[in-house]
């Protein structure tokens, strides 16, 4: 029963949290509130952080014997993946605008509109997976010895990272366009495979706003 909780309140937790990252959401708050509109960011990232204290919680409380782990040979490799992944969140904050991403310069700039206002950027981890963020979380999730609650929450935050990365990606092709019609055809989504990914040529060719060239880009062969 305890992990039917889990599982609930993890469900719960996502349900909200895509509700709230809704165009239809953003447009209701503005429209009601509008003097707060330009923080809504703000505001969405506060209660993301608040609301996901629940399910943390009931997995901490339903804590036990480890379930699975990597065996022999297999934990020193997936501690070194880990630490290659917490490496790899703190070197792309650089090429993330976290102003935008906290909602701090729409807060400041009294931005209240829906819609995301920057312009396509590859990074360079993004030359190899389109969501490189969830693809380093999954390789912390996934390399760490699980009791049932730990394990109950790492697939329940899979599922929700491939069903969610789609829903995000709708927003983006609307926002960007064929541009990332063309990126979404050449790089993977979660996890990067040596014969799809960009040269830097490439990205720079789509970020610039080369429509043809897009149209042109396929996914690189072995």
């Amino acid at each position: 029963m305890r992990i039917l909780w889990i599982l609930a309140a993890w469900t719960g937790y996502f349900m909200l949290h895509s509700a709230l990252a809704s165009r239809r959401a953003k447009t209701a708050f503005a429209r009601r509130f509008p003097p707060l509109a330009p923080a809504y960011r703000l505001l969405f990232n506060a209660v993301a952080l608040l609301s996901a204290a629940l399910p943390l919680g009931l997995a901490w409380a339903a804590r036990g014997p480890v379930v699975w782990a990597w065996p022999g040979m297999g934990a020193p490799i997936a501690r070194a993946l880990a630490a290659a992944a917490a490496a790899g969140f703190l070197w792309t904050l650089r090429t993330y605008d976290l102003q935008e991403f906290l909602g701090l310069r729409q807060w400041k700039t009294g931005d209240a509109s829906p819609d995301d206002r920057q312009r396509l950027r590859i990074s360079p981890l993004h030359r190899f997976v389109r969501h490189p963020w969830y693809f380093l979380g999954l390789v912390l999730l996934w390399t760490q010895p699980m009791d049932a609650a730990r394990l109950a929450s790492a697939v329940a935050i899979t599922v929700y990272l491939v069903a969610g990365s789609r829903l995000e990606e709708k927003k983006l092709l609307q926002t960007h366009g064929e541009p990332y019609a063309a990126y979404r055809q050449a790089v993977p989504g979660l996890v990067p495979l040596p014969w799809r990914w960009l040269t830097r040529a490439q990205a720079d060719a789509l970020t610039g706003g080369a429509q043809t060239q897009a149209r042109e880009l396929p996914p690189r062969s072995p």
